[in-house]
């Protein structure tokens, strides 16, 4: 089922769907998704360290704007991964006040600052299991 906002590229004689499109980014998204990338981990970073957590580490894996920069994916990666769940609803619930103290450090940068919503980044869970198959001999290959 095609979408009513696909794309057309009639002078190349082939058709793109916009949730394709959406997927490339440019430049300015880029560009703006590593500013609140650098500020936003030195943000949480320095939370922990204020707060007196110990025995957490807390990483911005990735941030995603959309063409429109209204909206910000923030994948972020937890250790020890039994508390990821827990942070990133503390995360989503606190997403205002720290969407704030982002604009603050890059009002100089951006004339906008985009809705930050946060997602769990599982890749290294998923690197780990894959490394403990392979130990056990479930090796799909074979």
């Amino acid at each position: 089922m095609k979408s009513d906002n696909s794309y057309a590229c009639k002078s190349v004689g082939f058709s793109l769907e916009l949730s394709y499109l959406c997927l490339m980014e440019t430049k300015r998204q880029k560009r703006i998704a590593k500013i609140i990338q650098m500020d936003l981990a030195e943000i949480l970073q320095g939370e922990v360290r204020r707060g007196g957590i110990k025995n957490l580490i807390i990483t911005v894996s990735k941030v995603s704007v959309t063409p429109d920069l209204n909206m910000a994916k923030v994948y972020v990666s937890i250790f020890p991964s039994n508390k990821a769940d827990d942070l990133i609803k503390a995360l989503q619930s606190n997403a205002k006040l720290i969407k704030h103290e982002v604009a603050q450090r890059v009002k100089h940068q951006l004339r906008k600052m985009p809705d930050l919503f946060f997602y769990k980044d599982d890749s290294l869970d998923y690197i780990e299991k894959i490394d403990e198959a392979l130990k056990e001999g479930d090796n799909p290959i074979d």
